[in-house]
Order: structure tokens, then sequence, then C-alpha cells
């Protein structure tokens, strides 16, 4: 599990940089400005973590429980709240209604892991589900060229294995990629420029923490 700092944001689009010696680099724009709007312990909850909201829900869309739960924290409904599992030490450092920034955590050149809800395409069949070859368009191919064959022997085991790829949903699922880099960071906007592609389509919901398969999971040294 990722317990390395992070933010929740807001994936804006893509953009590009030129480098100093041209190149031209693919990034994708995230928004940031999450506020502490919770804190889960130990001692009540059985872990530790954050929970941080963006944005602010309308109050025709928000039940009454959730708005004294709320205003017990004294604290605004968040149209969006994600838990981000932290150390004991890093929630502590952290207070109700603060502001996590981007400069306070990112800087430029460092590795993170992101995590979003892949784009959905509905129901979709095996070769563009599974990448599945199909068969020959020609010869005598009449509607099964794009089918997946067999799904299993016959009176032995007598059903389907769990797991066959078959034709199902596509997308629209977490999906989080690893060891991202991060190629600029803007603390006046509160924008994260990511390397490449991220999960997601825009103005969707993406969280952005410290890598954890990399040695540099914090903040870069100088």
């Amino acid at each position: 599990m990722n317990t390395n700092p992070g933010i929740i944001g807001i994936k804006l689009g893509m953009t590009q940089l030129f480098l100093e010696d041209g190149t031209l680099l693919p990034c994708t724009v995230v928004q940031a400005g999450c506020v502490v709007v919770g804190k889960r312990t130990q001692e009540k909850d059985g872990y530790d973590a954050l929970i941080l909201g963006l944005g602010e829900k309308k109050d025709k869309r928000t039940s009454k429980a959730l708005k004294v739960s709320y205003e017990k924290r004294e604290q605004k409904v968040p149209q969006h709240a994600r838990e981000l599992r932290l150390s004991a030490e890093a929630v502590a450092g952290y207070e109700l209604g603060q502001t996590v920034k981007v400069e306070d955590i990112f800087e430029e050149g460092q590795y993170v892991d992101v995590q979003g809800t892949s784009r959905g395409a509905g129901f979709q069949g095996v070769m563009k589900r599974h990448n599945f070859a199909g068969a020959k368009s020609s010869h005598g191919a009449h509607e099964w060229k794009r089918h997946g064959g067999s799904i299993g022997m016959a009176t032995t085991p007598g059903r389907v294995w769990p797991g066959k790829k078959m034709a199902g949903q596509h997308g629209n699922r977490t999906v989080t990629i690893l060891n991202q880099k991060i190629a600029k960071v803007d603390p006046e906007r509160q924008l994260l420029l990511i390397r490449g592609n991220v999960p997601g389509s825009k103005s969707s919901i993406v969280r952005v923490q410290g890598a954890v398969k990399k040695k540099n999971a914090g903040k870069p040294s100088a």
C-alpha cells in the first residue's frame, strides 16, 4: 500500500512543454487545491488516513446527515472526497481545513503514482476488450471472424472456468500508473504537469502520490 504524501486533483487535460534542447514533452495538467476535511486514526478507525476534499457540494444535493457530520467539524461538504492512507506521524502534521499545497509535497523530476478511473467504452467484444486476434476474414468466414472461440471443454470439467476472457464491460475501472515523472510544478495556480497521460477523462478525479516503488518517494534531494 502506498502511504507516501500526495493529493487529489482534477484532470484538466493535456498540453505540451518544450525542453531546452527543443524536445517536445506531452504532459497532463492536474489542478490541485484539495483541503483536509477529516482524519482517520488507528485508535478510532483501525488505520491512519486523511480525508481530502475538492470543491463544494450544493445544499440541495446534500443529505441532512452529511451536513451535520461536516458541521460538527466546521467544514463545508466537499463535492469530491477521497481518503489518502498515510503514516500516523504524517496525519498528525495536518490540521482540519488546511489546504494541501503542491509545492509542499512535490518537485520537478519527482516520480509519482497516479490513480484514476479509466474512460468507459461500454459493452465490447473480445477483440477490443482482450486484444484477441480474431479469425481470417476470407475463405468462407461468416459471422464468426470476431468470435472468441471455445470457452471450455466438454463433460470434464463441464463448466466454464472462472476468469475466462469473454465479452463484457470495457473500461470504467480504477487504474494506477506507476513511476510517472513530474515535469513542472506551478505553485501560483496550484497545477501539476505530469509527463505522459494519466487515466481518466477530462474533469475526472485523480490521486497523485509519491512513487511506492522508487527510492525517491518523497521530495528529491537538491
